[in-house]
This record gives C-alpha cells, structure tokens and sequence, in this order.
C-alpha cells in the first residue's frame, strides 16, 4: 500500500474538487520545511475548512474517491482515516530530470505504532540518525514512498529516492525568503498554492485548455510571470478565490489586465448571445454570469514586483450548476476589449 497515494491522493482530492487569519504555529512549520528550490507549493488546512459553511455543504454532494481494496486495508490496519484524521497539508514539486519529484509534510491524527507495523510489513525499514525511515512500493508506479515520524502527528514523505535530502538540506535565507513573503500574503487563506516562473504556467495552459480557451497572448504573458498565487478563502456561503500574477515589468502587467478584463467581457456578451440563451438552462446561465460579474481585475505595485490580480466569486448555486452543466465556452480574444477600465480593488493581500 502506498501511504503517499493514499495522503496526497485524498489532499489532491479534497483540494482541487472541493477547491480568517492563521495565527497558529503548526501552519508555519510546515511551509517552512518547504524545499526552497520548489517550483510549486500546494497547502491546505482541512482542520479549517471542513469549520466553513461553504466547504461543509460541497463536501456532502461532492462525489467520493473510490476506496479501492488497498486503501480499506490501510484504514483497517492503521485507523487512518483521511475524511477524518487528515488536518493539513504542505506538498511541495520539485523539478528535476527525467521527472518532478514531490515533498510533503502531512499533520493529523495516526497511530505511530500500526502505521510504522504496517509500512514495515509492506516494505522496508532502515535507521538514519536515530530516525526509522519507512519505504513502501506506491501503487501503479515503479516509484518508491518514502516517509518518517517527525513527531507523533507529523509525517513527512516523499517519491524521491533519498528522504533524507529534504530534512537535512541547508536552505540559502534569500531563497526562504522569496516563498515566506509570498506565504505570509495568503496568511488568511485556508487552501492555497504559490507557483514561480520555473513551472512554465503558460505553457501548461495551452497544453490543457481546451480549443475554445487557447490564447497564444495569454499563455506568452503568463510565461513572463514571476511568482503565481491562486488562494481560497471561505466567507460564509461562498468561497473567494484570488489569483495573483507577479511579473518585472509594468507593461506586461497591463496587458495581462487588459487582456483578463477583455475575458471577462467577452464570456459575458457569450452568455447573453440569443442561441446560447437558447441551448442554456435559465438556472446555469444565471449562475455563470453570477460567477462572472463577481470577478473583478486590478494591479497592484509591489515595488520591485508588479501585479495583477483577479478575484471571483464562487457560490453554492454555481457550483450545483457546474456539475450538471457544461455551457459553450467563447473562445479567449487576441486582443483586449476596447473601452475596458481596469478598476482598483481593496482587500485580500
């Protein structure tokens, strides 16, 4: 059984799908032990967000991983139970040839005891400084999990062949610092991830948007980026959601705003087309143009850094109507819509 699919799989899934200030210690202990060579940095903190009215509802309707026969044994022999037992999560990629590895650092509640018996029955054991590093096949790969006990309710694990290269690496203060500031900005958000230039965020996007949402000039802006931020903040019935876009130069960061706002508009005027209306439900285009009227694009000076910003709103009518519907997409625009202000939007930092 792999523990590591059986954590960041259920993290993965409880994030993505389901994706207050934290003034506790446990938060930064575990972005810290962040590898500073990172490319990307995914954390969540389901300790809070299964407290949000929000993330509550859309986990009653939102359709449940499959337990597969090696994850019941799992929960049998450990008590493990991810729903649970599962309060925060830092997952750390990093690149290297020919492949990304991952770096994680798990908080919850585990037996130390049936959990090490398990790993041990199911691979191997060695000892490190003191420290029992367990290594276990992952399920479906050729790959290796790697995990130890930090402490009785952390864990730390990775798919690398060497654990101990993460825990004992020395970190230059210039490179923690680039992630801390940017860590210390989402401080009031529950779940989110941080992206640097490195990831190629441009390139990912031509590679998985579908047709209609290709744009050459947004994926070549994206690519000029420095740093990118995509946060969730629950507040009350709904979930706010600002992404952040760091670039060097003023320029790129309005034509990025330009070209967002230019979206905006154009997904709007989509929607309100006399055959869209046509084949759309009332009920799911009233909610996506719900969704579409809460964004709002701003820039904002940074200093060395400027950046654009685009907060939307999600609400549980939409997200009822996004997993029934699907409605025509308008393809993204070249060029941005003329006469498109740019307004200035106070608040989530």
């Amino acid at each position: 059984m792999a523990v590591l699919a059986v954590v960041l799989g259920a993290a993965a899934f409880l994030a993505y799908q389901k994706w207050g200030a934290q003034s506790g210690t446990a938060r930064d202990e575990l972005l810290a032990l962040m590898p500073a060579e990172s490319s990307a940095v995914l954390f969540a903190d389901f300790d809070e967000l299964r407290r949000a009215p929000f993330f509550a509802e859309l986990f009653a309707w939102a359709p449940k991983p499959h337990a597969d026969a090696d994850y019941a044994e799992f929960l049998k022999q450990t008590g493990f139970d991810y729903e649970r037992d599962l309060d925060r999560i830092a997952i750390a990629s990093i690149k290297r040839e020919p492949e990304s590895t991952r770096f994680a650092i798990v908080d919850g509640t585990f037996d130390k005891q049936k959990i090490s018996a398990y790993a041990a029955k199911s691979g191997s054991v060695s000892n490190n400084n003191g420290r029992e590093i367990f290594s276990v096949a992952m399920s479906g790969s050729a790959k290796k999990l790697s995990f130890t006990f930090l402490r009785k309710d952390r864990i730390a694990l990775t798919d690398d062949t060497d654990l101990n290269l993460f825990l004992n690496a020395k970190k230059r203060n210039e490179d923690t610092a680039e992630w801390r500031v940017r860590f210390e900005r989402l401080g009031g958000s529950p779940v989110f991830a941080v992206i640097r230039q490195n990831a190629a965020a441009g390139a990912a996007l031509a590679a998985q948007a579908p047709g209609g949402l290709r744009s050459p000039q947004l994926s070549s802006l994206l690519d000029q980026l420095l740093w990118i931020t995509v946060a969730g903040k629950p507040e009350n019935e709904l979930l706010r959601v600002v992404a952040d876009g760091e670039c060097a130069a003023d320029g790129t960061a309005r034509q990025l705003a330009d070209l967002l706002n230019g979206v905006l508009a154009l997904a709007q005027a989509g929607l309100n087309d006399a055959k869209t209306r046509q084949k759309l439900d009332p009920a799911a285009r009233e909610a996506y143009l719900e969704l579409l009227k809460s964004g709002d694009v701003s820039k904002l000076d940074r200093g060395e850094t400027k950046s654009v910003r685009l907060v939307f709103e999600i609400t549980p009518k939409f997200l009822e109507t996004a997993r029934t519907v699907s409605p025509a997409v308008p393809g993204l625009p070249e060029k941005p819509v003329p006469g498109k202000s740019t307004p200035t939007r106070k608040g989530h930092t």
